[in-house]
């Protein structure tokens, strides 16, 4: 299979599974006592076998998939077994983790731009993984190593592997980084891979790569996968089997056909239930044909200087669109097609190099910073991500009054039942305004990020990918309850996303982007069921359907 000689572990030469756990529980010491996290937890993978652990944040997935791989903190407390292959992990020391981890079982994680050393080569990164077990390399000299590290990147179709050998990261896009880190995950031939949401920060078309990729590798290499992930659509496409987790415990196990066809545990309905589907009408209401238009956007066009090379990089070129009152126009696109540029030029964060951008009868194209300060509390910005857009130290409190606080909404008085308010309308608990950041969940953290965007009641909201990271249940609950805000408040909203069944389901209007131009821009049910252009049509191809026997079909057919 490969070129240097590398042996197959020997786990695959077993008969039985490739990793089993049973009867495992996880608790985590901590300031406040013992917080249990895994509670008698069992399941195995065979070789050659993808099984999913599904379920919400906090569910416990994680926590026992990285227990496999000996990746818990000093605080945490184990019982019960873990096996790989015929070796308890449970009871091995540093050093014999250390000889496992990337030879017998390795781990894809969630986010490669964290995972990836900025500082070094992709080149080097690799050799360092198929250097990290002498035993299997020691005649392998630097030329060979270089060999092998093109070889791992033509298995994982990263384009031009011989002169990406050489880059860093940073050059790299999103997906070729986690071709990258799975690349590292199998530059020893592991038996077992454990792929910890490994498309979530991914677009439709890039995701279905990777998971093109995963299958691909794992016929090839024989190799039992563990795929945890919030997303059915991928379940749907990848999985043998899913295990489905609630507050630590096993609620359910079963063939992935089985369990979306008749699931057992009420539970586990909820989680299919909440996943949005494409093709479903939209419950977004109708906006009337006299309504106000808030926001004008008029041959937008952005661009970047290149630095020393010279020349500029066009992000956005000769955007249009309006949004009136009360409307949602859904904005979808790959990375790099200009999506979040737009964005914040529509809120003031980008300069635009041409065009207009008028925010009731303003336009804030060409406005100073002072300038824009009155105009700022027009609109309303959620981020992506409201565990980095949300202040650490400061009160969930203090972050939602702290726009009310710089326009000078009212004394303390008003600032805090104004903040009492909001979190309530968002449906936050009483007592929420206490705590820090940290002490929330995802989806609260998204709730409050939403609480302080709608503090000075703007006429518009930009919601950059406002649900990608939350469980689908979550983001079900959020979803609605932006709808809900909306319909109560009237803002428009331009509605940032890569996932077009979140679109479909909120917004009236869809423009889809491609190199900064826009190719499509129609009523949403008409994009997104009669596609005219063949980008679009791509977009929608790639979208994982929540449904095993449909992907199957799918999949023969050549997607």
């Amino acid at each position: 299979m490969t070129t240097t000689g590398t042996p197959a572990p020997a786990i695959r030469a077993s008969a039985g599974p490739a990793l089993s756990i049973e009867g495992l529980s996880v608790s985590f010491r901590t300031d406040a006592g013992v917080v249990d996290a895994v509670s008698d937890v069992s399941f195995s993978v065979q070789p050659g076998e993808v099984l999913a652990v599904v379920g919400e944040s906090g569910s416990g997935k994680s926590v026992s998939s990285r227990t496999a791989i000996g990746l818990l903190p000093e605080t945490a407390m184990v019982s019960g077994s873990v096996r790989l292959g015929d070796r308890e992990v449970t009871a091995m020391g540093a050093r014999e983790l250390t000889a496992i981890r990337g030879k017998d079982i390795a781990m894809v994680f969630q986010e490669p731009g964290a995972v990836l050393d900025p500082l070094f080569t992709v080149g080097s990164q690799l050799a360092e993984a198929i250097t990290a077990h002498p035993s299997a390399v020691a005649k392998l000299t630097r030329k060979q190593v270089r060999a092998r590290a093109v070889e791992l990147l033509t298995m994982v179709q990263l384009p031009d592997p011989e002169k990406r050998v050489d880059y860093y990261p940073h050059e790299l896009s999103g997906g070729q980084k986690q071709r990258v880190v799975i690349a590292i995950a199998i530059a020893c031939d592991p038996a077992v891979i454990i792929a910890d949401e490994p498309t979530t920060a991914l677009d439709v078309t890039v995701q279905a790569e990777i998971l093109d990729l995963l299958r691909d590798l794992k016929d090839r290499l024989g190799s039992a996968i563990v795929l945890i992930t919030h997303n059915m659509g991928v379940v749907a496409d990848m999985a043998d089997r899913v295990v489905v987790m609630n507050a630590g415990r096993v609620v359910e196990v079963a063939p992935v056909r089985e369990l979306f066809a008749s699931p057992k545990d009420d539970y586990t309905a909820m989680l299919l239930g909440a996943v949005p589907h494409l093709g479903t009408d939209s419950s977004a209401p109708e906006v009337p044909d006299d309504a106000e238009t808030v926001l004008e956007v008029a041959h937008l066009t952005v661009e970047f200087p290149l630095g020393i090379a010279g020349g500029v990089f066009r992000a956005v070129d000769d955007v249009s669109f309006t949004i009136a009152r009360g409307e949602t126009l859904g904005l979808v696109g790959e990375s790099g097609s200009g999506k979040s540029t737009i964005g914040r030029c529509v809120a003031g964060l980008q300069k635009s190099s041409a065009g207009r951008v008028t925010v009731l009868g303003t336009d804030i194209a060409g406005l100073s910073g002072r300038a824009m300060k009155p105009i700022r509390k027009r609109f309303g910005f959620v981020f992506q991500d409201p565990a980095t857009s949300l202040n650490p130290r400061m009160t969930v409190g203090d972050c939602v009054a702290e726009p009310l606080v710089v326009h000078r909404f009212g004394d303390r008085a008003a600032i805090d039942a104004r903040v009492r308010h909001l979190l309530d309308a968002v449906r936050l608990p009483a007592g929420t305004e206490k705590r820090y950041p940290h002490e929330l969940s995802g989806g609260q953290r998204q709730r409050a990020n939403l609480a302080r965007a709608l503090a000075l009641k703007p006429d518009l909201l930009v919601a950059d990918e406002p649900t990608s990271a939350l469980d689908v249940s979550v983001q079900a609950s959020v979803l609605e309850l932006f709808a809900d805000l909306q319909q109560e408040n009237g803002f428009g909203a331009l509605f940032i996303s890569h996932d077009l069944a979140v679109v479909e389901q909120v917004a009236q209007r869809v423009a889809v982007l491609k190199d900064g131009v826009v190719v499509e821009l129609d009523r949403g049910s008409t994009i997104l069921r009669s596609p005219t252009a063949e980008y679009t049509k791509r977009l929608l191809a790639a979208v994982p359907v929540p449904d095993p026997v449909v992907q199957q079909r799918r999949r023969e057919q050549g997607r």
